[in-house]
């Protein structure tokens, strides 16, 4: 059984994503660069998603709030799954050794 070790996890891809710049490619995105823009006024002109995320926090923290709620929930119903199955795998993994060791 693989033994999950949080210092091994590769939050590279979750940083990538942080740090991409925003293309206006709907109406809603083209709002939020151009608003988020204004507020930061980022140097090169270019507009994270971090820095989206950043600007929500402080101008609208209900709807971060509760999308981490959600987040939140969701990740700790699929721990409770997670170990459920772990169990299940465990004591099948069991079962067969000690049938393997009976005579």
């Amino acid at each position: 059984m693989n033994e999950i070790n949080f210092n091994d996890i590769n939050l590279e891809q979750y940083e990538e994503v942080q740090r991409k710049t925003v293309e206006k490619e709907n109406e809603l995105k083209t709002f939020l660069v151009e608003y988020v823009g204004q507020q930061q006024q980022p140097e090169n002109g270019e507009v994270t998603v971090e820095m989206i995320v950043n600007t929500m926090a402080q101008d609208f923290p209900e709807f971060v709030l509760t999308v981490a709620e959600e987040n939140w929930i969701r990740g700790y119903q699929q721990a409770m799954v997670d170990v459920e199955v772990g169990e299940r795998l465990v004591e099948e993994e069991l079962k067969k050794t000690e049938e393997n060791e009976q005579p």
